[in-house]
């Protein structure tokens, strides 16, 4: 079954509805992004997430020390990895770790083999950040993969309008969404809902 998480959460009300609308993963940003929140931040909407949900922590070449500490902190179950990290770097995180890379060619997404770690996440090339930029690549790119589709994480662009097309050529182990849950800039719990609800309809 194809999982789900849904990342750049600020507020409560939306952590609360992507939990009961069935997401498997919770994303908070501490990289600078317009999505960004603090550890308080973080730690008080973690609060509202039960065991068994993951917490993913997404940074762009941040120190290993401060990444290990908000980690205990928040607390989180995962860090996600946007920026310029080498094997050496990822090899010293002591939690499970997903590492993003930005696809645009083939060559891209062959990238993903130099790395030795638990998830490899694939996005479409930020603009003014690094990822959740709302644009997509081509996912048929991904068929080449020389990793364990099992390891796979889609994103870029996903939306309730194109997620099953994505899940029928990727196949990926989750999807990760951000803007495409939004309205005018802030999560939108009918779009969550649907988005979730879509996922699902497709697994069956």
């Amino acid at each position: 079954m194809t999982k789900v998480k849904i990342c750049g959460l600020m507020e409560r009300e939306h952590v609360l509805n992507a939990i009961e609308s069935g997401a498997d993963a919770i994303g908070f940003v501490f990289a600078n992004s317009r999505r960004q929140v603090t550890v308080e931040q973080a730690k008080a909407l973690a609060t509202a997430v039960p065991n068994g949900i993951l917490k993913i922590g997404v940074f762009v070449n941040e120190t290993r020390e401060e990444v290990e500490r908000i980690a205990r902190e928040v607390p989180l179950d995962m860090v996600q990895l946007h920026g310029d990290e080498n094997q050496d770097y990822v090899r010293g995180i002591s939690l499970p770790t997903i590492k993003a890379l930005s696809i645009t060619n083939e060559e891209d997404v062959q990238k993903a083999s130099t790395y030795e770690v638990d998830y490899y996440l694939f996005d479409a090339p930020g603009d003014e950040f690094r990822g959740g930029s709302g644009n997509s690549f081509d996912w048929s790119l991904l068929q080449k993969v020389n990793i364990p589709i099992n390891k796979v994480i889609l994103a870029g662009g996903l939306n309730v309008n194109n997620i099953s097309e994505a899940i029928h050529i990727v196949k990926p182990y989750m999807v990760d969404v951000s803007s495409g849950v939004e309205t005018e800039n802030r999560k939108d719990a009918g779009k969550i809902r649907a988005f979730i609800n879509t996922v699902r309809e497709e697994e069956r």
